[in-house]
């Protein structure tokens, strides 16, 4: 088969003049001429051509792109390990960009408006975004939700640090009652589960006694919640979870 250059310029996605210029720096050039001197592609050129198109894609110059395909030493399929190679990294860049974009995006809806480096000063590894779809399918259509995303957007970095300081000490002094062996069921348990179920209603949005038990099921039958709470002692997800659920019915 053989191609005009308009017909080439078609098929490939360029333009006339990119051939011509091509042509004249000696990256592409026509195998053959007609009679009349216009250039004619063979099938050999239009491969050259993608290779050129490819390369030049990920970047390359064209006076590098030349040296690599004269380079006697690389075939054909040389070529494609590099370029292979080349457009994996590119791949995985990309994919990195748009998962910082769309947690990004997600951190954006769920009204935590702080930098990257306060976001990880509050939550360092825990991104709290990556629960904002589902947390929205579950309560996105309750007041709750709708009063969380008011108060959390107007949040500012140290109102987060406050508000990570109120729940990890909650959290260390229920690990510190779990350890010293008081029942998840005991006043004492309670009155903990209370003061954590008031943080949420002052922080975030009106937590009734009810939500709160619904909560503190989610903590055991939620795998992530509780291998949050798994990290800061073992079995203390199943120790909040009891102690909020009791909380919530000595108040019904």
């Amino acid at each position: 088969m053989s191609w005009t250059v308009g017909e080439l310029a078609r098929l490939a996605g360029v333009t006339v003049r990119t051939l011509h210029h091509y042509d004249r720096i000696g990256l592409v050039r026509p195998s053959e001429r007609t009679s009349a001197g216009y250039r004619s592609y063979d099938a050999h050129d239009l491969d050259r051509l993608q290779q050129v198109l490819l390369y030049r894609e990920l970047g390359f110059p064209l006076d590098e792109v030349a040296t690599l395909l004269d380079d006697p030493e690389a075939d054909p399929a040389a070529h494609l390990r590099r370029q292979h190679g080349l457009l994996r990294e590119r791949l995985e860049r990309t994919q990195a960009m748009v998962a910082a974009v769309e947690k990004e995006m997600e951190a954006r809806q769920m009204g935590i408006s702080l930098t990257p480096e306060e976001r990880f000063e509050v939550f360092g590894d825990w991104l709290p975004e990556e629960y904002a779809a589902e947390a929205e399918e579950r309560w996105g259509d309750s007041d709750a939700w709708a009063q969380s995303q008011r108060r959390t957007a107007a949040m500012t970095k140290e109102d987060w640090l406050r508000v990570k300081a109120e729940g990890d000490d909650v959290e260390r002094r229920f690990a510190a009652a779990m350890a010293d062996g008081v029942p998840a069921d005991s006043t004492a348990a309670q009155d903990l589960a209370e003061e954590h179920r008031q943080q949420i209603s002052r922080n975030f949005y009106d937590c009734s006694p009810e939500v709160h038990a619904g909560l503190g099921r989610m903590y055991v039958e939620d795998e992530r919640f509780t291998a949050y709470y798994e990290r800061i002692a073992p079995g203390l997800a199943q120790y909040v979870s009891t102690s909020v659920q009791a909380n919530a019915a000595r108040q019904s």
